[in-house]
């Protein structure tokens, strides 16, 4: 009998054989192990090595509002557990002071096996993507310098900088370096579709969701490819343009005319729980977004070669696969990712 899956990763701190009162001021490295399923991982943990008061740190920063300007808006503010660290039911993410912008709050989940983050892969690092979010005057609107002040002059941050860094002071690199910890924790690998390609109990599938796996393998695999579900690509999708946003995606990192309107290919895990879809949110239904592949496809410039087949666009799925693929797209759905409370706020 196959033994099952060793590591329930999401979170299996190595135990201490002390049984002091020091227990607590100890700093144990974490056993991260990569899922049998999923591919190498993209980021260099050695250089940043995942420790449980690193991490404790890291979830401390990320749901403290304190790093906004209004003091309310954390990282966990627009990155909910329940749903796949999105926000979800909001086409474009509220900031502070109600700020709105222009894009939909993509899931935090799997980040150490990606190679670049944001819709436009304007930030290619698990410990700087935090930055932008944290500076940007529609969404957390923070100062550095005062964040770092702030944490200081706090007694907890103080503890914790000093368990999670030895020595180091507290500073951006470090609290980046905490955040980059977390986030690298946040490993979704535990869904039905999971254990079926481990052969691990609890991972069967019925023969619909089983069809389609098979119709997303021939038709949606070439860019949501492996188990993490994305070949970390940029590419052009064919949506129409909204004139009023005209985001022009990738171009606005690159400058290269062949970027324009490509955007990052983003995973399908715990797709049912990350509603709207696309970049823009225009899409709150898995089946709106199989009818845009199928008749909603546009000719737009740097449209993706393999929805262009001799000027017919979109993907040919008919009403019977359409049904098959939604069924196996909800096989992704990770409970003990979305509720495990190591993960969450309080």
């Amino acid at each position: 009998m196959k033994t099952r899956f060793l590591i329930l990763m999401a979170l299996v701190f190595i135990s201490s054989c002390s049984t002091n009162n020091d227990d607590e001021y100890q700093n144990l490295p974490i056993n991260y192990q990569v899922p049998s399923n999923f591919p190498p991982l993209a980021y260099n943990m050695a250089n940043n090595p995942l420790t449980e008061k690193g991490f404790e740190l890291g979830k401390k920063i990320f749901y403290d509002g304190r790093l906004a300007s209004d003091g309310v808006v954390s990282c966990g503010f627009c990155h909910m557990q329940e749903d796949a660290f999105t926000h979800h039911g909001h086409t474009f993410s509220h900031g502070v002071d109600d700020g709105i912008g222009t894009r939909n709050a993509p899931p935090i989940q799997n980040m150490a096996y990606q190679t670049q983050f944001f819709w436009d892969g304007a930030a290619d690092h698990i410990e700087l993507l935090s930055m932008s979010p944290i500076s940007n005057e529609l969404e957390m609107n923070g100062n550095i310098i005062n964040i770092i002040k702030m944490m200081k002059n706090d007694a907890e941050y103080k503890k914790l900088y000093s368990q999670a860094f030895p020595g180091k002071e507290i500073n951006s690199e470090y609290m980046l370096k905490a955040l980059g910890q977390f986030m690298t924790m946040l490993t979704s690998f535990n869904s039905r579709f999971d254990k079926y390609r481990r052969n691990e109990s609890g991972g069967t599938l019925t023969s619909e969701e089983i069809a389609g796996y098979q119709v997303f393998n021939k038709k949606c695999a070439s860019c949501h490819a492996t188990d993490i579900f994305t070949d970390n690509s940029f590419r052009n999708n064919g949506l129409p343009i909204d004139p009023k946003i005209n985001d022009l995606g990738r171009f606005r990192v690159t400058e290269q005319e062949n970027d324009k309107y490509k955007f990052k290919v983003p995973s399908l895990r715990n797709i049912v729980k990350t509603a709207p879809y696309m970049h823009d949110g225009r899409f709150y239904t898995l089946e709106g977004v199989i009818d845009h592949y199928i008749n909603g496809v546009t000719n737009t410039q740097n449209l993706d070669p393999s929805l262009n087949n001799s000027g017919t666009l979109g993907i040919p799925i008919s009403s019977i696969e359409k049904s098959q693929l939604v069924a196996f797209l909800k096989t992704l759905t990770d409970n003990e990712f979305l509720t495990n409370p190591k993960f969450a706020e309080f």
